[in-house]
């Protein structure tokens, strides 16, 4: 399916048309309220998601490109930036270029954020809350340019052609080392001036695999406890840096996309499928005990599923469902946790798929209660100055919206710096032809 949708009107027939449910507001003012978490303002709604643009230097210190990302974004306004994913270790880095936060790069990173909010602040009279994601890339790591995988347990849905030898499984020791490093990294997150950190467990890197790991035995594995210890104990470790003016929150993957046992949140009678009753345990277990007051909710596996996590209806292959069905259930997700934990603030994602009316659901979705905040990720990379567009002219510009084509993607995948090659072309293009198609 093309979107080919001109007016709400339009899109709104077709969602009924196909039986599927997403909220759509004509009124998006609700988007720009502000809401208090950790004691902290955030001036509206709007969360620029994590999306990586695997452009930092060598040794992980932020470089040119990154600059350009983060200040596009700090003048447009949204009330969070949700900073992209920072590996804890230099062996646990997606690429060679992922940014990498150590006491040699600390320095670079200050100024960078301390360059975002006096950005945003001349721009926009506020400055944003900035969440640093930090990530430990396991299955996905690819520190040198090939793959060096780290993985919690073996998974057929990865390893069906390419089996990975045992070796690649994580020692308990190492967990706990990782453990210590997310404690560290807060530590220096503080100290480089980020107003959070984000403890990642989603997309199949390694705290969200550690979820799944079914069958894996010892302390890390098996029981609902043992699967979530590295997630509790990373953010135990973190939380000996909280302070009034750093908080600690997480991006939770409810649903892998894969059947039990391979998957969290999947149903348990040999279907595919979410069942979130584990993520909402979850959350509620992460704002009782651990005193989290915002997380980041997601769904899928960008390697293996893309379309559950990122709906699109072109690029290399094509969609295997409506990705207008895949919105629904990305918005699903947040809405059960969010209705099943309410003292939470939870920010959803899956709107950008809807283009100029990604607004419109994420205006709906806060109205009726269904989460805290909206997060756009390719929307942002595609149109960095949406927030204001939007705050200026209460609607988004068709021509400058994602058209979810998923080159920044391809880039990605082929160890480029990513962005948007459609509304980016002077920087992007060329390196898309460099590095996708002449490969």
């Amino acid at each position: 399916m093309a979107f080919g949708f001109k007016t709400l009107q339009n899109l709104q027939e077709k969602l009924a048309a196909d039986s599927i449910k997403i909220p759509l507001a004509a009124d998006v003012s609700p988007l720009f309220s502000e809401r208090v978490i950790y004691g902290r303002r955030a001036a509206n709604r709007i969360v620029i998601h994590p999306m990586e643009g695997c452009d930092g230097t060598p040794d992980g210190k932020p470089d040119d490109l990154t600059a350009r990302r983060y200040t596009r974004f700090a003048q447009s306004g949204a009330g969070i930036i949700w900073f992209e994913a920072v590996s804890i270790l230099p062996e646990a880095r997606a690429n060679p270029r992922q940014l990498y936060l150590h006491d040699g790069s600390a320095e670079d990173f200050r100024r960078l954020t301390e360059h975002i909010k006096q950005t945003c602040f001349r721009k926009n009279g506020y400055e944003p809350l900035i969440i640093l994601q930090a990530t430990h890339s396991g299955r996905y790591a690819k520190p040198r340019g090939i793959p060096a995988p780290i993985i919690a347990c073996h998974n057929t849905n990865f390893e069906r052609e390419r089996p990975l030898p045992d070796s690649a499984i994580v020692t308990d020791d190492e967990l706990r080392t990782a453990e210590q490093r997310f404690g560290q990294t807060a530590k220096l997150a503080k100290e480089s001036g980020f107003d959070g950190i984000d403890i990642k467990a989603c997309h199949g890197y390694l705290l969200g695999e550690c979820l799944s790991a079914f069958t894996r035995p010892g302390p890390y594995g098996g029981s609902f406890e043992n699967r979530t210890r590295l997630l509790k104990n990373a953010i135990q470790a973190a939380s000996a840096h909280k302070s009034p003016g750093f908080f600690i929150t997480a991006r939770i993957g409810a649903y892998d996309g894969f059947e039990y046992p391979y998957g969290f949140g999947a149903r348990r009678d040999g279907q595919v499928g979410p069942d979130y009753a584990e993520a909402i345990t979850l959350c509620d277990l992460l704002r009782e005990q651990y005193g989290l007051e915002l997380v980041n909710i997601t769904i899928g596996n960008p390697y293996q599923n893309p379309h559950v996590n990122r709906p699109y209806d072109s690029g290399i292959s094509s969609p295997p469902e409506n990705p207008l069905g895949g919105v629904e259930r990305l918005l699903n997700a947040a809405r059960a946790v969010q209705k099943a934990v309410p003292s939470l603030s939870v920010t959803a994602t899956g709107f950008s798929y809807l283009r100029q009316f990604g607004p419109n659901a994420a205006a709906a979705m806060l109205k009726q209660g269904d989460c805290a905040f909206a997060g756009f990720g390719r929307q942002a990379i595609a149109y960095p100055c949406f927030v204001e567009d939007l705050r200026e002219r209460g609607a988004l510009k068709p021509e400058k919206c994602c058209v979810t084509c998923s080159k920044c993607t391809q880039l990605m995948r082929a160890g480029s710096a990513a962005g948007c090659v459609v509304r980016d072309s002077e920087v992007y293009l060329p390196l898309y032809k460099e590095s996708v198609l002449k490969a």
